[in-house]
């Protein structure tokens, strides 16, 4: 029977005793009663040279075993490891570093269940490679990545396509695309991690064309999310959901993304509940194009270009709630730009219920109702608006269907409580004051100014 490394020690100080000298180890033996010891296969930690080649046997032979692979401290020059269903390696947290040795993924696997990788460091060393992760995982269940760091990806840093199982404790740093990238998921669990200094991208939830996803992504940490490839908001937010029916965005702290914190595009039925975003370029929770339904409720919005948009009734869009939302310090710096424009705290089109928010100091309306002739079935109710020039904008474009605003109360609005709007120009005088004139399509009742 072979000995392990530990067994092999053991041996030694027997001999020592005994003298009799120990056997030398022949194969790979447990190095413990769960996993095997990736240096009895020849794996040397601090090589010069590339150890892809005899860490690759080492994974497919633990992998055969159904055994862990332990990796341990050190550092590991490798490029393109293949993981084989059922491979599980385990490393040293924040010692046991995999670093790029050429350009590549330094591991991906396809149709393989049940991949399993902890404790591990993945260093790019911010080699460009197109459209990869630095970790990438396609067409495999019950995927786990558990307590690793992905560090300097000349891409994405972990990317997975047509994966279930989870994501979660790990950190990606410095990734010159997305983070963490998932296409077609097959409800993934997204949770605990934290993303920093993403070059267009924090976590992006794709599909190919429109259908049921059920991702979570759940606590995370996301700051510092860039746009570099451009554009004008497919780039630079920190949460990205796309095509994806029945996603849940929960309990996130999102702070400084060039574009929007989170943002939903064409994606049904999503709930975005319980973040915490500051320090945002431009709308920072945005659900937008054809969906429907849409729930984004207890949220807080500290600095941002506008507080929420729920938008695009001419492409579809529509169905949502905005309810017990804080939207606080909307574009202080921006020019008043009317409904629908920057300095907008509450931005919503098509039947929808705005209810129990409070948003406080918006450079131009507090809550904004329609633009142009897309205003559908809106109610306004409980809300809470404060120091803004206008608190509460209403489109009065011909062909602008039916609002209820009421009970709400608006504290130092400068111009007016609620007006009519035509585009971005107010058109009408204080609706609170003079009624609703000629506008039979709108409710206006019970409202307090202060």
């Amino acid at each position: 029977m072979t000995l392990d490394r530990r067994a092999v020690l053991a041996g030694i100080a027997g001999a020592a005793v005994s003298g009799v000298a120990p056997r030398a180890a022949t194969a790979a033996q447990p190095l413990s009663a769960s996993g095997l010891d990736a240096a009895q296969f020849g794996v040397r930690a601090g090589a010069a040279d590339d150890q892809s080649r005899v860490l690759q046997r080492a994974i497919d032979q633990a992998a055969a075993q159904r055994l862990p692979l332990v990796l341990g401290p050190g550092t590991y020059l490798v490029t393109d490891l293949r993981l084989p269903a059922g491979a599980q390696l385990v490393g040293v947290r924040g010692a046991s570093r995999l670093v790029l040795a050429r350009a590549g993924a330094i591991m991906s696997a396809e149709h393989a269940d049940d991949v399993s990788l902890s404790g591990l460091s993945f260093d790019g060393r911010k080699i460009a490679v197109q459209g990869r992760g630095l970790v990438s995982i396609f067409a495999s269940g019950n995927l786990r990545i558990r307590g690793c760091a992905v560090l300097q990806a000349g891409a994405h840093g972990i990317s997975v396509d047509q994966v279930s199982g989870e994501l979660s404790d790990n950190t990606v740093t410095d990734a010159a695309d997305t983070a963490i990238f998932s296409q077609n998921a097959r409800a993934l669990l997204i949770t605990d991690n934290i993303v920093r200094g993403a070059g267009n991208g924090g976590i992006r939830i794709f599909r190919s064309d429109k259908g049921d996803d059920g991702t979570i992504v759940r606590g995370n940490r996301i700051e510092e999310t860039s746009a570099r490839g451009g554009g004008n908001g497919e780039n630079g937010n920190a949460i990205n959901v796309f095509r994806a029916a029945n996603v849940i965005v929960q309990g996130n702290r999102i702070r400084k993304a060039a574009f929007s914190a989170i943002r939903g595009n064409a994606a049904s039925n999503i709930i975005i509940e319980g973040n915490s975003c500051s320090d945002l370029g431009e709308v920072a929770l945005y659900s937008e194009f054809a969906f429907e339904g849409a729930v984004i409720a207890n949220n807080v919005v500290d600095g941002a270009s506008a507080g929420v948009s729920v938008t695009n009734f001419d492409k579809g869009g529509r169905l949502a709630l905005v309810q017990g939302n804080i939207f606080r310090n909307i574009d202080q710096r921006a020019p008043a730009t009317g409904a629908g424009g920057q300095g907008v705290g509450i931005a919503v089109e098509a039947d929808t219920a705005v209810t129990g928010n409070v948003v406080d100091n918006a450079a131009s309306v507090g809550i904004s109702l329609g633009f142009g002739q897309f205003l559908r079935d809106v109610t306004v109710t409980g809300n809470i608006v404060r120091s803004v020039p206008y608190g509460i904008g209403v489109s009065v474009v011909k062909g602008a269907g039916h609002a209820v605003i009421s009970d709400n109360l608006i504290s130092g609005a400068r111009r007016a409580a609620i007006v009519g709007m035509e585009w971005g120009k107010a058109v009408t005088g204080d609706l609170v004051k003079e009624g609703v004139g000629t506008y039979e399509q709108l409710t206006v009742s019970n409202n307090r100014m202060r």
